[in-house]
């Protein structure tokens, strides 16, 4: 746990603390007092309350719309599957700014459905929800699906021999099972949702705000740090609460399982109803991640004189706004060299972090499971310029230093390693281990021989989901990113936020390219997993 604490402690807890310390602190003196008068605030009620019910509800419609897609994906062996489970993945790191402009094009005034049938969405509840679950589809397909693959389905089909319908079996059999996963995931698209930002500002207009969107109008607009302060303080203990709560019902529904290899539970689809469910599931993923992606990349080969590579083409100067000091394109190059730093951070804190948790150590570690996941409901805009006022200084002058983007990325990604490596580690039968000691191993070759060939799946999904999140990252790393180095998400943000046809398709083209780049890299890794899965 060393080594996660400090390094949660350093960049995560100490910036926090500090920033939020700058806002209720006049003359050093604490200004509590704060705290009860904006509580008392009914506007700031008003939004602690939707953000609170739209979370719940992205989360129930996410798990709805996604659990089949799991299913799918970890039972059904069918053509071009890899390629898919790649592309849905890509939603998760594309900027809120640039999916909420996709999901204007297809709900908003002269949208799709505008033009189709008169009907809009935008500034409507339904549009905010719809595009929550587009983000979050991939977290619930990778983070069960991921566990349902390694399932031994034996299982289930001896209590089927036992006289269990097929209902029956796979809730009293698979469901206890997939419990901890299914948790892992509904936490982590609550945490987004809960602190969504850039989808609610887009798309919900004057007549909705989540507290994020607060915290920023607070600190950015009004310049009123006490009221974004107290603001980040609520976040924090509603987060905290969640996490205390899932920490301890998790824990509670552990069980051993029997884990086998992936390869060997997938299937190509038989009988009618499981190619229904095969062709339902394709027909969402088309509809409700192709279909907006569709846009931008239409949009971004749109350009004043018909479709062409023009706006492809700017992207290889600084032209003249002056918006980048480098071509916008080498933020490709920058994001891919920040997302392999990030992601090999994330992995080492990560996966000493969901090894400490496997060991049955009372309050202290279930405590240490809760606050692994408070980066993902902490505001970014708090923990980026919680780093622009602390990183400064000796020992730890980093503010200049390229490796503060990747910290902060990785701050993102240790979460999702955890939750996706916990399941799996937890459900590794402690008497593997004992059998190999007791034949003479130590503890790192029992761990070499018997916990890594297990886990090298989830280490491998950790992997994707941290690079993925590495390169979406934007909250944070807007506020921290050299000019000189810009990422992708950034580079979109800034083209988007100057006015001109030019900036609108080049920010549309370098959206293009960030899904390429993903879909590539998640791509490879799936290609990596799969050659490798015959090992286990």
């Amino acid at each position: 746990m060393a080594v996660p604490v400090v390094f949660f402690a350093v960049f995560f807890a100490y910036p926090v603390v500090a920033i939020v310390g700058r806002g209720l602190r006049t003359g050093g003196v604490w200004q509590f007092g704060r705290v009860g008068d904006v509580l008392s605030r009914p506007d700031l009620l008003g939004v602690l309350w939707f953000t609170t019910w739209q979370a719940l509800a992205s989360t129930a419609l996410t798990l709805a719309v996604a659990l089949p897609g799991a299913y799918v994906f970890a039972r059904f062996d069918f053509p071009g599957k890899q390629l898919l489970r790649a592309v849905v993945t890509v939603p998760f790191v594309l900027p809120t700014v640039v999916v909420g402009t996709a999901f204007l094009a297809l709900l908003g005034r002269g949208g799709l459905l505008d033009e189709l049938w008169g009907v809009r969405l935008d500034t409507t509840v339904w549009a905010i929800l719809l595009a929550h679950v587009f983000f979050n589809y991939a977290v619930v397909v990778r983070t069960v699906g991921g566990l349902w693959s390694q399932l031994d389905p034996r299982q289930e089909e001896a209590a089927r021999v036992l006289g269990a319908s097929r209902l029956a079996a796979w809730r009293r059999v698979t469901l206890p099972a997939l419990g901890p996963a299914v948790a892992a995931a509904a936490l982590m698209v609550f945490l987004f949702t809960f602190t969504s930002f850039g989808v609610v500002q887009i798309l919900g207009g004057p007549a909705y705000s989540t507290l994020e969107v607060e915290i920023y109008r607070q600190t950015a607009q009004l310049l009123d740090l006490p009221t974004a302060a107290v603001l980040t303080l609520v976040q924090f203990a509603a987060v905290g609460a969640i996490l205390a709560l899932h920490a301890r019902t998790v824990r509670r529904r552990e069980t051993a399982l029997r884990l086998v290899d992936p390869a060997l539970t997938a299937r190509r689809p038989k009988g009618p109803g499981q190619w229904t469910l095969l062709v339902s599931v394709l027909g969402v993923v088309l509809v409700l991640v192709l279909l907006p992606l569709g846009v931008l990349v239409e949009r971004s080969f749109d350009g004043p004189g018909g479709y062409g590579l023009t706006y492809y083409r700017a992207l290889t100067s600084v032209g003249p706004s002056g918006t980048f000091l480098v071509p916008p394109l080498d933020a490709v190059r920058n994001s891919l060299e920040y997302a392999v730093v990030a992601t090999a951070i994330a992995l080492v804190v990560g996966g000493l972090a969901a090894a400490a948790l496997t060991r049955r150590a009372g309050r202290l570690v279930r405590g240490f499971d809760a606050l692994l996941m408070l980066p993902l409901g902490v505001s970014a805009v708090t923990v980026g310029f919680g780093f622009l006022i602390t990183l400064d200084q000796p020992p730890l002058d980093l503010r200049a230093s390229w490796v503060l983007v990747p910290l902060a990325q990785a701050l993102v990604g240790v979460p999702f390693v955890v939750r996706t490596m916990l399941p799996v580690l937890r459900a590794v039968d402690g008497r593997l281990r004992e059998a190999a000691a007791v034949l003479g191993a130590s503890p790192l070759r029992a761990w070499r021989e018997v916990d890594l060939p297990l886990v090298r799946r989830a280490l491998l999904v950790a992997a994707g989901f941290a690079f993925a999140v590495s390169l979406g990252e934007f909250g944070a790393t807007v506020f921290i990113a050299r000019p000189d180095r810009p990422t992708l998400p950034v580079a979109v943000a800034r083209l988007l936020g100057r006015p001109g046809e030019l900036n609108y398709g080049q920010a549309m083209a370098l959206s293009t390219v960030l899904m390429v780049v993903c879909a590539v890299s998640l791509l490879v890794l799936e290609r990596i997993r799969t050659d490798r899965s015959g090992e286990l």
